[in-house]
């Protein structure tokens, strides 16, 4: 009998490979989702605090007025919408109105873009 013995790596080199843009869109959707998550005490903090006083609000708004804490919400708010636009594009191709692969690949475009420009015009609008 002879065997055919096929050489495979040890190990794969991650830094290597290429992905295509969906599988981008499907990490950063585990990563926003992850993140929300793990912020959501937080933002719960956050809304508790604002609906307490009147002195608790003024704090807030006092503390937010800080141009870091400004950047991690805006992180926050890109999280939420990239997680919601992605979440409605999986949504789409479970319920089949994305049959083929081409209408896939660029609905994941779509979600990058309408994700990014809905954080920067609401960013805008809130900064």
């Amino acid at each position: 009998m002879n065997k055919i013995i096929k050489r495979r790596p040890k190990h794969l080199a991650l830094h290597k490979i290429q992905f295509p843009l969906p599988s981008y869109v499907s990490i950063l959707h585990r990563v926003s989702g992850a993140v929300l998550f793990l912020c959501l005490p937080l933002l719960l903090l956050l809304f508790d605090q604002s609906l307490r006083s009147i002195e608790t609000y003024t704090n807030l708004t006092e503390y937010l007025a800080h141009p870091l804490l400004k950047l991690v919400l805006l992180g926050l708010m890109w999280a939420f919408l990239h997680h919601f636009c992605a979440g409605l594009r999986y949504l789409a191709i479970d319920l089949h109105l994305l049959p083929t692969l081409a209408l896939a690949r660029s609905s994941s475009k779509w979600v990058l873009a309408v994700s990014l420009s809905l954080t920067v015009l609401l960013g805008v609008k809130l900064w």
